[in-house]
Formats: structure tokens, C-alpha cells, sequence
């Protein structure tokens, strides 16, 4: 279940799927007329129908903070347990909404209106049966397609010589430092903390790519995954995603200090 899922964090392309859904619903309530949907006049479902649709894209956008925070938990990684985590909140909080919706909206002064669980087995759960699959396919392929974006703007960390580099995304490079002739890499794949070692000068890459913070002539960081500061005995370190400490050098205090300030607000 830990096992990486595509995901898009582009907060337009959330709003997208959460307005078809919401036509997507209108569309389902219109054309199937489950229930007492038939009894409607062609100007009630107009003025009931389209609710129930607004109801489920408001839904879906009031669990995006949930799914952001459960994405920066997780390291800034998407895994098949998330994806299930979030569709059965989206499922249970749209039940919920819906049924507040009939009750309060579409039949408030109805003696006898359908039960919860008549509504549940004759409407909700079918209906999530087919609205689902389209929340599941246009995640997924949002998520593919954010996936491909990253991978045409990957880095490649080379060896000196005919000695193999790593290519990577530069979002999945947390830190890197020197051991003898080599550097050691620290990088994620999925959920997973990997390392690596080159054969390569800490200075050269260094020079190679800007967007690495150098904290010690020892450490380059990728500010991307910096989490907080640590001082001890007069000492300052910092600390990145997946635990690692790294240490800060007087000489490069002032200016790891300025960087992570821009780079953090």
C-alpha cells in the first residue's frame, strides 16, 4: 500500500476535476432520475439537481488541504495508501453532505422522507460507483502527466570519466557530501531514502547547479527539503526531510541563513 501513486499537486488541475464532477452529477441526477428525482418538474430538477452537483465539487476542494497535508507529511511523496486514505474521506464526507442536502434543502417539511439507509443502498452507493471511477481516472492521469513533466527536467549528476552518474529529478536530491575521492548522494525514490556514490569533486558540482546550497565545505543541501535549525553547544546544524542533519560552518552561516529565509517564505 506504500507503494508510489501519481499525483499532481497543481491546485488548478484539482479545481478542474472538482467542477466536472460537479457537472458530472448533475448529469448522473438528470438523466437516471433515481428515487423521487422523477417526480420533479423539469424546474425543480433545475433548482434541486444542481445543487447536489455544486455539493460534490465542494467536497472534493474542502479535502484538498487534507490531501496537501498528507502529501508534506509523507515527505513530499504520494503513495497508493494515500490516494485510498483520501477517495474514502472524499466518499464519507459527500454521503454526509448529500444527506444534509435532501433533509434540508430538497425535502424540508417532508413527513416521511427516505431513510439513511434506504438512500444508501437505492442512490449514495451507486452512485459512488460510477462518480469514483472518473475522480480515479482523472487523478491518475493528471497525476501521469505531472510525472512527465518532471522526468523532461531531470538532472543528471555525472562521474568523472567513463564512471556512471545518477539521474534524477532535482526535487528528489536532499543533500550531497564529499567521502574521499567520491561524493555520497542522498535522494528519494518513492517513499524510499536512497544513496549513491560518484566518483566526482563536491566543488564541481557545486559549480554545476545553483539551485544547491553549500552549508560546510563538506555539504551542498537542496533547500527544497529543509526543515528546521538546530543549535547546540554554539553550534548550528541543520535538519532536512527523511531526518538527515546537516552541519553549517561559520563561513557559510550568514548565507545559508539569507537563502533559507528566501526560499521558506
Amino acid at each position: 500500500m506504500q507503494k508510489a501513486y501519481p499525483f499532481d499537486p497543481n491546485v488548478k488541475h484539482h479545481i478542474i476535476i472538482g467542477v466536472l464532477l460537479g457537472l458530472w452529477i448533475f448529469a448522473f441526477l438528470y438523466l437516471t432520475e433515481p428515487l423521487d428525482v422523477s417526480e420533479f418538474s423539469p424546474k425543480e430538477k433545475l433548482i434541486y439537481l444542481p445543487g447536489y452537483g455544486a455539493a460534490g465539487l465542494v467536497c472534493y476542494l474542502l479535502l484538498l488541504p487534507f490531501q496537501y497535508l498528507l502529501y508534506q507529511k509523507n515527505n513530499q511523496t504520494w503513495s497508493l495508501l494515500s490516494e485510498g486514505i483520501l477517495l474514502f474521506g472524499f466518499c464519507t464526507v459527500s454521503i454526509v453532505v448529500a444527506r444534509i442536502y435532501y433533509l434540508w434543502v430538497v425535502v424540508p417539511y417532508e413527513p416521511n422522507p427516505y431513510t439513511l439507509g434506504y438512500a444508501l443502498k437505492n442512490i449514495y452507493l451507486p452512485a459512488i460507483a460510477i462518480i469514483l471511477p472518473i475522480i480515479i481516472v482523472a487523478r491518475y492521469a493528471f497525476g501521469k502527466y505531472h510525472e512527465k513533466r518532471l522526468n523532461d527536467q531531470k538532472i543528471t549528476i555525472k562521474g568523472e570519466g567513463n564512471y556512471e552518474g545518477l539521474r534524477l529529478h532535482m526535487n528528489d536530491l536532499i543533500s550531497i557530501n564529499s567521502s574521499d575521492n567520491y561524493i555520497e548522494i542522498h535522494y528519494r525514490s518513492g517513499n524510499d531514502l536512497k544513496k549513491t556514490l560518484i566518483r566526482n569533486k563536491l566543488s564541481v558540482i557545486d559549480e554545476e547547479f545553483s539551485e544547491l546550497l553549500r552549508t560546510h565545505r563538506s555539504y551542498l543541501i537542496n533547500p527544497f527539503h529543509f526543515r528546521q535549525w538546530q543549535i547546540e553547544n554554539g553550534k548550528h546544524s541543520l535538519w532536512l526531510n527523511y531526518d538527515i542533519g546537516i552541519p553549517v560552518s561559520k563561513t557559510y552561516l550568514k548565507e545559508v541563513k539569507v537563502a533559507l529565509h528566501s526560499t521558506t517564505n
